[in-house]
């Protein structure tokens, strides 16, 4: 759809879903990070099942991270009636599950909090990728969309610890509040995961976190994919279609030197990402 006219339709799509918000499903499950390791592969797949609902508008409603402040109802106003979760309730016999996929929520340092009293039971998907990749990645993907002004990536990491100084204590300190270097720059913290599954555990419990690796999602699609189905308590229906998406054009190779040194800065945490996955990381096996 041409921009323009998407935009009024959204809007008229928003302020009906305000009204109606009542009437509306919550997500049983969400895909919370991580940034650029598959996440919007996993969604458009899962997308395709006959007993997922996904949002109205947007894969990503980033009410957890960026738009808290505006409350459950304009959250609940995202996602599809009760009436149409009912509809495919009876044609299939079992009930359909809501979802979104919002890959800050991950990182964000009151996203897990968030969820835990909002969304009571929901489960949890994250999906991990080689962080030296990630980052690698990120930087790309934040410099093409206008977000990084620093060309160089081993520049834009050695500025890491500067633009985020103080990011955490601005985020908790107010739900309005916004970070955009937190956000945007924050290559190697997001690749830390053993950090951030640490501080969502004990908010929402282990047996509801699936951790899997992007690599799998790749080179094993049915595997992984019925792994989330069966998580979920989804019947195997259709076929795994996981196909790779947002994907940018390669920038010029890392330099060697930068790589093996990034590879050790994340030995440790990557090591404690073992027992999520029940296997070494693809990417140190």
């Amino acid at each position: 759809m041409n921009p323009v006219l998407k935009r009024p339709v959204h809007a008229m799509s928003r302020t009906t879903g305000r009204i109606t918000s009542g009437s509306r499903v919550l997500p049983s499950f969400l895909i919370i990070g991580a940034q650029r390791s598959g996440t919007t592969s996993l969604y458009r797949a899962l997308a395709r099942h006959p007993l997922v609902l996904k949002p109205v508008l947007h894969k990503g409603v980033h009410y957890f991270d960026m738009a808290y402040h505006r409350g459950l109802p304009w959250y609940r106003a995202h996602f599809p009636l009760r009436a149409t979760a009912a509809r495919l309730a009876r044609r299939h016999g079992r009930r359909p599950q809501a979802f979104e996929s919002s890959p800050y929520y991950l990182f964000h340092p009151l996203a897990a909090s968030r969820i835990a009293a909002d969304l009571p039971g929901v489960k949890l998907v994250v999906l991990v990728r080689d962080p030296v990749e990630r980052a690698f990645s990120a930087h790309a993907h934040e410099l093409a969309r206008g977000f990084e002004t620093e060309p160089c990536f081993a520049r834009a990491l050695e500025l890491e610890d500067e633009r985020l100084a103080g990011a955490q204590e601005a985020l908790t300190a107010s739900p309005h509040a916004a970070h955009h270097s937190h956000r945007h720059h924050a290559y190697l913290a997001r690749g830390r995961y053993a950090e951030q599954l640490a501080r969502l555990e004990p908010l929402v419990g282990r047996d509801r976190i699936l951790v899997l690796d992007s690599g799998e999602l790749f080179t094993r699609p049915r595997a992984a994919y019925d792994r989330v189905l069966d998580f979920l308590g989804l019947p195997h229906l259709g076929e795994a279609v996981v196909e790779r998406h947002n994907a940018r054009p390669r920038p010029a190779p890392m330099p060697a030197p930068l790589r093996r040194e990034l590879t050790a800065y994340f030995e440790r945490s990557d090591a404690l990402l073992t027992s999520w996955l029940g296997a070494e990381p693809s990417w140190r096996a």
